[in-house]
């Protein structure tokens, strides 16, 4: 399945390419990063390729998957946005699209993270098939949940244990974002 191309004042978001390695790994080989991602960041440019080669394997066998983040002034590489379809259930869902973002951490703070989940969810609701959207994250990381549940909207669903971490869990209906925004 094509992916999209999607601007935003700042950014382009885009599937991600095996050119974007370099980026990915210097995302996440940051140990403060994975702080809230169970502490394991990658220590090598070959799992950042094996990483960016399982997202486009997605693409194809599921017509979804996470796409890069490109700030527009500097064509720099920041981090990933947009969706994954989770198959295994996660909560007692499963099939369904999680939100979620990543960002270089010289680049937190500065409302990127927001903007593209703003986008990524425009675009699945005006475009997808799905009727509602998650998103989840760690209870401590205050930053992330602020986006999904006061930035974006989505609800708060209930909170639960997702291997070791302890999180929340959101949801939007298409039908609740189409009508605000």
């Amino acid at each position: 399945m094509q992916q999209p191309t999607i601007e935003t004042p700042r950014l382009l978001i885009r599937e991600l390419l095996d050119a974007d390695a370099e980026g990915m790994f210097a995302l996440d080989s940051n140990a403060n990063v994975h702080r809230y991602l169970g502490n394991n960041p990658i220590k090598t440019i070959e799992e950042a390729k094996e990483i960016i080669g399982k997202v486009r394997k997605q693409y194809k066998d599921l017509g979804i998957g996470r796409w890069a983040m490109i700030e527009k002034n500097t064509g720099e590489f920041i981090g990933w946005t947009g969706f994954k379809l989770n198959t295994e259930p996660v909560n007692g869902h499963h099939n369904f699209l999680d939100l979620g973002y990543r960002l270089r951490e010289e680049f937190w703070g500065k409302g990127y993270a927001t903007e593209s989940a703003f986008a990524s969810l425009n675009y699945i609701c005006t475009h997808g098939k799905h009727d509602s959207i998650y998103g989840m994250a760690e209870i401590d990381n205050e930053a992330s949940n602020v986006i999904l549940n006061k930035k974006v909207g989505m609800h708060y669903v209930n909170s639960f244990m997702y291997d070791t971490a302890h999180c929340h869990f959101y949801e939007i209906t298409k039908a609740e974002w189409l009508a605000r925004n």
